[in-house]
């Protein structure tokens, strides 16, 4: 199910001079592959095919080559174009749930696509927001093997992805902390202040929207580990789930959604910008005491903040706001 170099195309068509190799032995792969052989025993180029179907270009590209998930309804518009007695339908329950094979890489080629980022961190600031010092020491730390050269590159790497937020086209950001993000010492007690003061300053500077998921919350739906999730150009939603030693990309549209409403939920029970802005001022206050020991202070407006939310959710009758689902592709 190789497409060889010079295939034979519709007459007055370029041939490539030389195609890529697909890889059939996954469930996407044959998906991709399958729809390959078929396009070109009928003589038709990808952009033949995607005008015939009301495709993009690119979209059916990248189906082909297992770039991205096989979306709903794709399947019955190729085994009608096609006439395979239901080939693709067949393919799809096993290609909807194949992931790609280097997930974090994937995430990352998506990341830097993302019109629209949303995260959760339940144990350390995000490495889009984080300073060079509290950067360093989590890669010194979090790393039993890699070289001080080594570790140097992954700073580099990290701290330029920030990049992003200095263009016209930054991605529009919002992060949701768990309070153990605020507390947790990450290379000292004056690096927790500098980290602490950019958080402010990229609030300041709109570049996040930031809230705090207090302890006083308790238990939440997402807090087992951290959450990305990822709007992409085409509006498409993806979902990246990060553990310990563990990393799971989800891009079936059902899939990402489920998560979606959960961060929904998180953020309807996180402190407002304004009270977490409070909260991260008051934890300043902590780590630029000279007494380690000294608990973390509380806000007035965030005591009386957390008192309001608490009586809204007792009130009889009251209803969540209605989500409105953005529309996918």
């Amino acid at each position: 199910m190789f497409e060889p170099s010079g295939t034979n195309v519709r007459k007055g068509e370029p041939v490539p001079a030389r195609l890529r190799e697909l890889d059939p032995s996954s469930p996407r792969g044959l998906y991709g592959a399958e729809l390959r052989r078929l396009r070109l025993a009928m003589g038709l180029s990808l952009d033949a095919l995607a005008k015939k179907l009301h495709r993009s270009k690119a979209f059916l590209s990248d189906i082909e080559r297992r770039e991205t998930p096989v979306t709903p309804g794709l399947s019955e518009q190729l085994d009608a174009f096609f006439e395979t007695d239901g080939l693709f339908l067949r393919l799809y329950p096993a290609a909807r749930k194949d992931v790609h094979p280097d997930r974090y890489r994937r995430f990352m080629e998506l990341d830097a696509k993302a019109e629209r980022i949303e995260q959760y961190a339940a144990h350390v600031v995000p490495g889009l927001l984080q300073t060079p010092e509290y950067a360093r020491s989590l890669i010194t730390n979090g790393s039993l093997t890699a070289s001080p050269d080594e570790g140097e590159s992954l700073l580099i790497a990290r701290l330029s992805r920030q990049d992003r937020f200095s263009g016209s086209g930054r991605p529009r950001y919002w992060v949701v902390l768990d309070e153990a993000v605020l507390r947790r010492p990450i290379g000292g007690r004056r690096a927790m202040v500098g980290q602490l003061k950019a958080l402010l300053k990229a609030v300041e500077d709109r570049i996040v929207t930031l809230q705090v998921v207090p302890f006083e919350i308790g238990t939440h739906p997402t807090l087992g580990g951290s959450l990305t999730l990822l709007t992409l150009p085409n509006r498409s939603l993806v979902a990246y789930l990060e553990g310990i030693n563990s990393a799971e990309l989800l891009e079936d549209p059902e899939d990402a959604a489920a998560y979606e409403r959960a961060y929904d939920l998180l953020r309807a029970a996180a402190l407002s910008p304004k009270a977490s802005a409070d909260l991260i001022r008051s934890a300043i206050e902590e780590f630029s005491s000279d007494d380690p020991t000294q608990p973390l202070p509380r806000h007035p407006n965030l005591a009386q903040e957390q008192l309001q939310q608490r009586q809204r959710r007792r009130l009889p009758g009251s209803r969540r706001p209605r989500l409105h689902r953005r529309p996918r592709a």
